[in-house]
């Protein structure tokens, strides 16, 4: 296990977000998020599956804690449903829904758990989106007002926040290739989008200091490296562009650079980049010094800048041994993407601690005669990646902690619950929960670091 050979204060966890969790999607005065909306369009979730009771954790949040203190995490990150707190997004706030989150905080700390928590992961209220969304910087000043509803509530407990969770997809999985809730197909949107996601970012930081003193806030971000899939100029250019789109985009103007021109002048000669996007102030707003930042890995991108008609596969695609796959088929096991990235970060930005916010791959090992869920490969993807964030620990890179996508088996998005990312098996129709053998190997990993570091007298 490599876990003890990583630093005394290292912060071990997992990771899961309300809408693919939580359930009781019209309980309590919750209103709906386009993620209810999205699912109700025909053709856009595999099997036409909800999130409308998925793992049921609003009624189960109590068992839920006890696994994770039996499983040793240090940690929890989860999100926060925004229509659960506003149910139209702005305006009257829903006590029931503060009252929830403010149960589960209290229940997490008298466990020994910290929470991490993370304001928004994708479940717009839908109302919001009757008037454009985050295609409108309105958008973004009602971001302001829930981030100070939930943080004076939950301020005094919670010291970890996250504003947003992986930008690029809500702008451009959303808005650009239509896989995505809202479900729009137009660059323009996107890029509009991606504007006001950071605009809410870094307007939100100084409320959450104001209101939650000493606390630190950062943002998660979806980090692919990419690689051209040959040594021609045209792939190494098609790669160059996909980082600067994917990465860069978000990135750079976090770290004070603004966006990059490469993309910027891509999205002007498809005449895509809109009127009046950045006013004055918004660059300075969203480079504000943030305590961390949070990455989700869990692949690479290998891009050719055109494929055979005869092949039938998208200009970005991991072109890997199949047996690497995860199950899905939408991502190879590539532990080493994890180290390049990592060091990237530290030789190109002046990065502060790094959290893996996210790590964890699909396989659908079920239940045996026994009732144990023996999921090999998860374990050998998670210990081969901790193995490569050790070693960008080791080069200089100030990593802090790891969160494991995810907790739980859950409602993955377009995906439905044909993926399996979970430490813990559920099965939705009983909502029984089972550690599977990578939640037992964890568990004895995070006691070995424990013992070994922190030896009790």
């Amino acid at each position: 296990m490599p876990h003890i050979s990583f630093p005394a204060r290292f912060v071990w966890g997992a990771a899961t977000s309300a809408y693919q969790i939580e359930g009781a999607c019209n309980e309590d005065g919750k209103g709906p998020s386009i993620w209810d909306t999205f699912c109700r369009m025909p053709g856009k979730i595999d099997n036409s599956a909800t999130g409308e009771i998925t793992c049921d954790h609003y009624h189960h949040w109590q068992e839920d804690i006890a696994w994770m203190k039996a499983l040793n995490l240090q940690a929890y990150r989860f999100s926060i449903a925004w229509p659960r707190i506003l149910p139209q997004g702005r305006g009257d706030i829903n006590p029931s829904g503060l009252d929830f989150y403010d149960r589960l905080v209290d229940g997490l700390l008298e466990a020994g758990i910290q929470p991490y928590a993370t304001l928004y992961h994708w479940d717009l209220p839908q109302a919001l989106q009757d008037a454009g969304g985050w295609t409108e910087r309105c958008t973004a000043e009602a971001f302001t007002g829930y981030t100070d509803a939930v943080t004076r509530c939950l301020g005094d407990r919670v010291k970890h926040w996250m504003t947003i969770n992986e930008p690029w997809v809500s702008a451009f999985l959303g808005h650009e290739r239509g896989v995505h809730a809202p479900g729009w197909q137009d660059t323009g949107a996107a890029v509009r989008a991606a504007h006001h996601l950071l605009l809410a970012h870094g307007w939100s930081v100084p409320l959450i200091r104001r209101n939650s003193p000493g606390a630190q806030v950062g943002i998660a971000l979806d980090i692919v490296p990419t690689e051209p899939a040959s040594p021609s100029f045209a792939d190494e250019l098609a790669a160059r562009r996909e980082d600067g789109l994917h990465n860069r985009w978000f990135l750079d103007p976090l770290f004070g650079r603004s966006y990059p021109t490469d993309i910027v002048d891509d999205f002007c000669r498809q005449q895509a980049w809109p009127e009046a996007l950045i006013q004055p102030g918004d660059m300075q707003a969203i480079a504000v010094p943030v305590d961390f930042l949070g990455i989700n890995y869990y692949t690479r991108a290998i891009v050719r800048a055109s494929i055979p008609e005869s092949d039938n596969l998208p200009p970005t695609n991991q072109y890997a041994d199949p047996s690497e796959w995860m199950e899905g088929g939408w991502a190879d096991n590539y532990p080493q993407g994890l180290y390049n990235l990592l060091t990237r970060l530290r030789d190109d930005y002046p990065i502060p601690p790094i959290y893996i916010t996210e790590n964890g791959a699909s396989y659908n090992d079920a239940p045996d005669a026994q009732g144990c869920v023996n999921d090999t490969r998860r374990i050998a993807y998670i210990e081969s990646h901790l193995q490569h964030a050790l070693r960008a620990a080791q080069s200089g890179v100030p990593l802090a902690g790891y969160f494991v996508w995810s907790l739980f088996d859950n409602f993955e998005w377009a995906r439905g619950y044909t993926m399996r990312f979970g430490l813990v098996w559920v099965d939705y129709t009983t909502q029984q929960r089972i550690p599977k053998a990578s939640a037992l190997w964890y568990r004895d990993g995070i006691a070995a670091w424990r013992a070994h570091h922190h030896p009790v007298a």
